[in-house]
């Protein structure tokens, strides 16, 4: 097997990974050499592949103290818009795949996730509460424009008013916008936009297939326009790269109108350790030790703590530091004054009629 440590620099176009790291599960590892695309190349293009998911169920359930809410659907498994800091990636391996430009090309579809979304509605053991659509990839990656699955779910949720929470960085959510609204009429709906910086250049090399910043600044106005509480996450803060664009970050998203705001430390899970260490040479070769460094700062030494209530905080002066500006800022920009709370009230464990909708 050839040493994974050793890799050729090659950026993949559109893409953040710049190679397949082997699969933890898997005793064989099968790389492409430099003839098969050219010692000389910068750049290669990989194609998308979609696959037919047959999971049985859609709701995955969760108990871990640190995230605030039991059950998710992730109708896409693996997520095109390549963010090189994902820590979904590794769920990519329970699939057989790798973690790295598999989690970007090889996506599983849940073509009857509406289907079976409906069905855990009208068992009756089910109890109303507030499903994440993006527990793990993003429900709104660039096939969901073709395929509308995230928006039959959405259809789901109307129809049986259960509350549901959306995280996204696609300002494709802003197409939905006709059901979001009969949502928020019945305090159904809140909507997280995850950003991570201003600067478009970094946007493009961190998260190549994602919304620009600014198009999401705009679907931030264009949500709380039509009455739909929205939240925003910072995500991740990468000391030495985006932590001093915080105040920035904070003012816009307070002037399009968020009501609150909220971040996370970048973490590394497993094989994403050694694919942002890869991405940072190739990208800022100058600037990656030092990053490296204060990311190991704030996770006690490490490139990522795994412990419950742990993970997403950082310790340190460092750490201490960026919460201290992230709170700061939040105040003065009128952020955080009060949380959202969804509805059970109006949950029925049948299909409504088109006419009960309204009422």
């Amino acid at each position: 097997m050839p040493d994974s440590g050793a890799k050729k620099s090659i950026r993949n176009k559109g893409r953040g990974a710049g190679f397949n790291p082997p699969n933890r599960f898997s005793q064989l590892h099968l790389e492409p050499i430099d003839v098969e695309w050219g010692p000389d190349d910068e750049e290669r293009k990989i194609q998308t592949v979609f696959l037919k998911d047959t999971s049985k169920t859609i709701l995955a359930k969760n108990d871990s103290p640190d995230i605030p809410f039991t059950y998710s659907i992730n109708p896409y498994r693996g997520c095109e818009h390549g963010c090189i800091y994902c820590y979904a990636r590794p769920s990519h391996e329970y699939l057989g795949f790798s973690s790295g430009i598999d989690f970007e090309t090889k996506i599983m579809v849940k073509m009857d996730a509406a289907q079976l979304l409906s069905e855990a509605f009208r068992k009756k053991s089910w109890k109303p509460q507030m499903v994440c659509l993006s527990g793990n990839t993003d429900c709104y990656q660039p096939v969901e424009r073709k395929l509308k699955i995230t928006r039959q779910c959405l259809e789901v949720f109307l129809k049986y008013r259960n509350p549901v929470g959306i995280i996204t960085k696609n300002h494709l959510v802003t197409r939905d916008l006709d059901i979001l609204k009969q949502l928020a009429e019945l305090n159904l709906i809140s909507v997280t936009i995850s950003m991570t910086t201003l600067n478009e250049t970094l946007t493009r090399r961190m998260e190549p297939r994602t919304s620009t910043a600014s198009r999401r600044l705009d679907t931030i106005e264009a949500l709380v326009s039509t009455g739909i509480p929205v939240e925003v996450l910072i995500s991740p803060v990468i000391p030495g790269l985006n932590d001093k664009e915080l105040p920035a970050l904070l003012r816009e998203i307070s002037a399009r109108g968020a009501r609150s705001a909220s971040y996370v430390f970048l973490r590394l899970p497993g094989p994403v350790q050694q694919l942002f260490s890869e991405w940072l040479e190739r990208e800022f070769p100058e600037r990656a030790a030092k990053i490296l460094h204060l990311v190991k700062d704030v996770h006690g030494g490490k490139l990522d703590d795994p412990r419950f209530n742990i993970r997403f905080e950082g310790k340190g002066e460092m750490a201490r530091a960026i919460d201290k500006l992230f709170r700061l800022n939040c105040r003065k920009y009128g952020l955080n004054k009060a949380g959202v709370s969804l509805s059970t009230d109006h949950f029925r464990h049948k299909e409504l009629r088109q006419e009960d909708l309204f009422t």
